[in-house]
C-alpha cells in the first residue's frame, strides 16, 4: 500500500489527551496550570479545534505547539516512504483499527533456504505465511515487539506452520514464547538485528534495528507512531524517554516501521512529533 495513502494513527486531540492521561492531570489542574478557562478546555477536549488555544495549552502538555497545530490543521504527513529490499509488511485488521507486522530477511542471499525473521503477526498471518512460500524464505524466528493481542493474535498458528521460535524482552512472559534481555545482537545472514527495550506503553517493549540493508530499518510496534506516540499505558514517563534515547537518538535517515499508521524516519519525528 502507499505509504502517503495510510492515514495517521492519531489525530491531534488523540495526542492531547495521551497527554492528559500520561501526566494525570484533573480538569482543575489543567486549568490552573494552563490559564485557560473551564469553558475553553471543555471545547478542546471535546474536539473543537482553536489554533491558539492549542498553542496555549500545549507547553502545559508538554507538547510542541507548532508541531501540534500542525498536526491538527492537516500539515504534517511523512508522504511516500519506499521499503527496502529485504523487507515487507502486512496489514490486517484488529477491532476498528489496522495492525502492521514484518518480516525481514538478507536480500542478497536468493534460492530456497533462505532465512527470514518475522516481527509480529497481526490478526492474521495468512498474507505472511504465503510470501513466506512464494518467496522461498524459511522463518527462523517471530520477534515480538510486545505482548498486546492486536500484535501477537496469530502467533500460535504461525509457530505450528514455520516451526520457528517465537522471541520477547524478558519484562514480558508469553507462554511457549522464549526471553531475552534488550541489549542482545541476532544475526540473519548479513543481516543484524540490535533490540532495544522500548517500554512505557508496554511492560516489556522492544524495538529491533535492522542493520545491513539499504538503510538502517527500526521494527518499533506501540513505541512511536508517525506524528505520535502509543499511549503510557504503563509508564508516560517511560514512553517519552525511552523513545528519544532508543529511537529518535538513531542516524536520521532511519526508517521507523511502526505497528501502526504510516511509516515513518528518524529525522522526520524529530522535526514534527508533538511529544519530542
Amino acid at each position: 500500500m502507499d505509504n502517503a495513502l495510510i492515514p495517521l494513527e492519531d489525530t491531534w486531540l488523540d495526542v492531547v489527551k495521551k497527554a492528559v492521561r500520561g501526566l494525570h492531570f484533573s480538569e482543575g489542574e489543567l486549568e490552573t496550570q494552563s490559564g485557560l478557562s473551564a469553558g475553553t478546555l471543555g471545547k478542546i477536549l471535546s474536539g473543537q479545534l482553536r489554533e491558539e488555544d492549542l498553542r496555549s495549552l500545549a507547553p502545559t502538555l508538554g507538547l510542541n505547539p507548532t508541531r501540534l497545530n500542525d498536526l491538527a490543521m492537516g500539515r504534517y504527513h511523512p508522504g511516500m516512504i519506499r521499503l527496502p529490499e529485504g523487507i515487507a509488511m502486512f496489514t490486517t485488521p484488529w477491532q476498528d483499527f489496522e495492525v502492521h507486522s514484518y518480516l525481514a530477511w538478507d536480500p542478497n542471499r536468493s534460492g530456497r533456504g533462505n532465512k527470514a525473521v518475522a516481527f509480529d503477526t497481526g490478526s492474521d498471518a495468512s498474507e505472511m505465511l504465503s510470501f513466506l512460500v512464494s518467496h522461498h524464505l524459511n522463518l527462523e524466528h517471530v520477534f515480538l515487539t510486545h505482548g498486546h493481542g492486536d500484535h501477537v493474535f496469530d502467533l500460535d498458528r504461525i509457530i505450528e506452520k514455520t516451526k520457528a521460535s517465537a522471541l520477547q524482552g524478558d519484562r514480558e512472559e508469553t507462554p511457549g514464547v522464549q526471553q531475552f534481555t534488550p541489549g542482545k545482537t541476532f544475526r540473519i545472514g548479513s543481516l543484524e538485528i540490535e533490540t532495544r527495550s522500548t517500554w512505557g506503553h508496554a511492560k516489556g517493549g522492544v524495538t529491533y534495528l535492522i542493520k545491513g540493508l539499504e538503510k538502517p530499518v527500526a521494527i518499533v510496534g506501540d513505541a512511536i507512531f508517525a506524528g505520535s506516540m502509543g499511549g503510557g499505558i504503563v509508564s508516560y514517563a517511560a514512553c517519552l524517554e525511552t523513545n528519544r534515547e532508543e529511537i529518535l537518538s538513531l542516524p536520521p535517515e532511519t526508517l521507523i516501521c511502526p505497528g501502526h499508521g504510516p511509516l515513518t524516519t528518524v529525522a522526520l519525528e524529530n522535526l514534527h512529533n508533538p511529544f519530542f
